[in-house]
């Protein structure tokens, strides 16, 4: 069987060191998604329209040997979605709301070739201790979280300081649930080994 190449349709860094990880051929390629969907989606759902969304939104021809890989996250609190702050503001009201409980964090990814696609969701769950006003302020203005669901990432300043505990996997709160997405590459191709 030809070998496979991987397309990461993602602009997320966090996402292209991730897929590197897995050491499978891969290129990364970005386009413009508009990113609303349906207000009566709830949770995981958005993360896994947004998946699809995007991966339907590819605009070129796969060959026989790609597999396009699509992703979206979420982070979901007291029964509402917090996507990418806009602004300083937003990113405070967000991580003022996520300190001192805990929340769900959805990644949906779509993987497409040219005879089919599949779509999963995978959610973790992160308890965030309480931190100061300060040290809110501090994170915003050092790190600019501001391309991150939820206005934190777990792998920088805030994971090490507020993060409490994490049920499911890290690597999805981080963007991409890298286990998973393996052994469905290996499903979508009927591969028992990708190398």
């Amino acid at each position: 069987m030809e070998k496979q190449e991987i397309i990461l349709a993602s602009k997320s860094p966090r996402r292209q060191e991730l897929i590197k990880g897995l050491g499978l051929n891969y290129t990364v390629v970005t386009f413009e998604v508009d990113e609303t969907f349906p207000a009566h989606l709830m949770a995981g759902e958005i993360a896994g329209f947004l998946a699809e969304k995007k991966a339907n939104a590819y605009p070129h021809q796969l060959k026989p040997n790609e597999i396009l890989v699509t992703a979206d996250t979420i982070v979901w609190i007291n029964n509402h979605v917090l996507n990418k702050p806009q602004n300083e503001s937003e990113a405070y009201d967000m991580l003022s709301e996520l300190c001192g409980t805990t929340h769900e964090v959805y990644t949906g990814v779509s993987i497409k070739n040219m005879f089919h696609q599949i779509t999963f969701i995978e959610k973790s769950v992160v308890s965030v201790k309480a931190i100061s006003d300060d040290e809110i302020r501090f994170y915003i203005q050092q790190y600019k979280p501001y391309d991150k669901a939820g206005a934190y990432g777990i792998q920088d300043w805030f994971g090490y300081v507020a993060v409490q505990s994490i049920t499911g996997c890290f690597y999805n709160v981080m963007g991409l649930p890298v286990s998973s997405l393996y052994q469905q590459i290996k499903n979508l191709t009927k591969q028992h080994t990708l190398f």
